[in-house]
């Protein structure tokens, strides 16, 4: 597994606990955490994919933002997931999230990768609650 920038330490700690694979990956000039493995609720057409992080340079000190799955990911019922698109990450495609915290803030000092990616797990059980 690649590692080509660092981690804040509770982030490895986190990522060691739950037991998920990883890389920090540099593409162009953007720095990429890749979970691989990263299980996904039921009522998508799949289980596991890996789930990719835009990490600021200044992170910690600057927010995580949105999530992007490789493979993308449908609904198995057939019915579209809201804002979509597909981007480019270290020469494979992965479908980006638009999700953000709306009404939450991201806390400095706080949240960090953990906290993102619990907040990444509501965003796909969100998905099936019922929409006005």
């Amino acid at each position: 597994m690649r590692r080509e920038f660092l981690l804040p330490e509770a982030d490895l700690e986190y990522l060691e606990a739950r037991g998920l694979p990883w890389e920090s990956i540099k593409d162009g000039g953007s720095q990429w955490l890749l979970v691989h493995e990263f299980v996904v609720p039921s009522g998508y057409d799949r289980d596991l994919v890996t789930a990719a992080l835009l990490i600021a340079p200044q992170y910690p000190g600057a927010k995580i933002d949105m999530v992007y799955f490789s493979p993308a990911l449908s609904r198995a019922d057939g019915k579209a997931i809201p804002a979509l698109t597909m981007q480019a990450i270290g020469g494979s495609s992965f479908q980006r999230w638009s999700r953000h915290y709306n009404g939450d803030t991201w806390r400095l000092g706080v949240d960090d990768v953990g906290t993102h990616l619990l907040k990444v797990e509501e965003w796909l059980r969100r998905e099936f609650r019922v929409r006005p």
